[in-house]
């Protein structure tokens, strides 16, 4: 059951009024803030970003530290807490040979 409306609730990412995610995404603090305070549009821009991060920087997810590199890259997504979003390097897209 969603703790408010649609109509109540602004995006602390976007500040849009979207449809909120409602719940607790991952088992941490910072996983319940943004369950709360933070829209599905922006969830889901986060997991493809997430996604190149993982790729790019060849994470392993089963790792501590790249767990913690993840949610030091979630502060910065959603509450622009930290220096900079890690930049991917799309220079080369396309052009790398295996």
């Amino acid at each position: 059951m969603a703790l408010f409306s649609s109509d109540e609730f602004k995006c602390a990412r976007c500040g849009e009024k979207n449809e909120p995610i409602g719940y607790t995404l991952i088992p941490t603090e910072l996983g319940q803030k943004i369950g709360e305070e933070c829209c599905q549009n922006c969830w889901k821009e986060w997991l493809e970003k997430q996604k190149q991060l993982i790729n790019h920087f060849g994470l392993d997810v089963s790792n501590p530290d790249s767990h913690e590199f993840l949610f030091d890259q979630m502060k910065i997504f959603f509450y622009g807490e930290g220096v900079e979003l890690a930049q991917i390097d799309e220079s080369k897209e396309g052009t790398i040979q295996w």
